[in-house]
């Protein structure tokens, strides 16, 4: 038998140490999916014989017991939603956990927060056991968990309705809300145009968010339609982070060739590129104008003031949490689930002007 990898206890009877194996540990030893267990344990039909043998025979091996709370979710309620999350920007989990509060105090429900690494080598077991033994009523991912199979299949496999935030693919496979990142980083890189630049840098966002890639292909898309073509070395990998912005700034001031502009994928790494710009005593926006994306608190505090997109994510997840109380997150059309789109607004503040060069 192969080793699985378990959640471990102790007998305070016997002093011995016992496991608690979760659908994520048979599916491993049985060697197929996390849904194929799910169809056997659910007596579904149209499984092989000699997998739903193997399921069975797993299931016993580790004594597996599948957990009642969590395939009852459909007929009782706990009140309790469960906000997972793997974002390196403060400021968007905060964001995300207020609107979402706000909506579950206005029903009687509570909001659970969960944070889950997407390196995690044993994700869909952690999925799994927070699900059942929290008796979630409901669960909103923010990306890129959004985005993970894994992450859905668990969901799926326990009975689980849960809630997209701004998913990138598989949009007809559960109710989700969101915006358009690509339209929106068209219009700022527009805006940056429309100032007279025309060598403007940009720092990607994390590479596991599906928004990184519409807003990359949003800031081309601006440039290809003013007939400029885009410098390789304008584009610098960011990570959504403050350090990973100011390093972007770095390697993009760095010496006299230099952009007129940089538009960052979010607040916190045009926050970093401009902490690079002071470092440098090149004057912002005097000398360079800096814009970034998501309207955050820092982007009103800083000096000068961060020309930003603002996207609704208050709204948005209040939504969220409005769909799993409704029931719409769990009773619609197969391939046909509740979608939001919501608006995004481009503001203009202190942090750019027309280029002095």
């Amino acid at each position: 038998m192969r080793q699985s990898r378990r959640l471990w206890a102790a007998d305070l009877r016997t002093g011995t140490e016992l496991t608690t194996a979760t659908i994520t540990d048979v599916a491993r030893e049985a060697g197929v999916s996390i849904k194929t267990v799910s169809r056997v344990l659910n007596r579904e039909p149209n499984v092989r014989e000699e997998t739903r043998e193997a399921v069975l025979a797993a299931s016993r091996a580790l004594n597996y017991r599948p957990n009642l709370s969590a395939r009852s979710l459909a007929g009782s309620r706990s009140f309790l939603i469960g906000l997972f999350f793997d974002n390196p920007s403060p400021a968007y989990v905060s964001d995300v956990q207020r609107g979402a509060v706000s909506r579950c105090r206005e029903s009687g429900y509570h909001l659970t927060i969960e944070p889950v690494a997407a390196d995690a080598v044993d994700l869909e077991g952690v999925v799994e056991q927070a699900v059942s033994t929290l008796r979630l009523d409901g669960v909103i991912l923010t990306p890129p968990i959004c985005d993970d199979p894994r992450v859905l299949s668990v969901l799926e496999s326990v009975g689980a309705s849960y809630v997209r935030i701004a998913p990138d693919r598989e949009k007809g496979r559960a109710a989700w809300v969101g915006m358009d990142d690509r339209a929106a980083a068209q219009a700022m890189t527009d805006h940056l145009l429309d100032l007279g630049h025309v060598d403007i840098g940009f720092v990607k966002g994390h590479p596991d968010h599906g928004a990184s890639r519409l807003r990359q292909e949003g800031f081309l898309q601006a440039l290809a339609e003013r007939g400029i073509a885009p410098r390789d070395d304008r584009i610098v990998q960011g990570w959504f982070s403050f350090r990973s912005g100011f390093e972007a700034g770095e390697r993009l001031l760095a010496g006299a060739d230099r952009p007129t502009a940089i538009f960052a994928s979010n607040d916190d790494m045009a926050l970093g590129v401009m902490a690079s710009a002071t470092r440098r005593r090149i004057a912002v926006p005097e000398d360079l104008s800096v814009a970034g994306f998501d309207d955050t608190p820092a982007a009103r505090t800083v000096w000068p003031q961060l020309t930003t997109i603002g996207q609704p994510i208050l709204e948005m997840a209040a939504v969220a949490a409005d769909l799993l109380i409704t029931g719409e997150a769990r009773d619609f059309p197969a391939g046909h689930p509740p979608g939001r789109v919501f608006d995004f607004c481009l503001t203009v503040r202190d942090s750019t002007t027309r280029p002095s060069r």
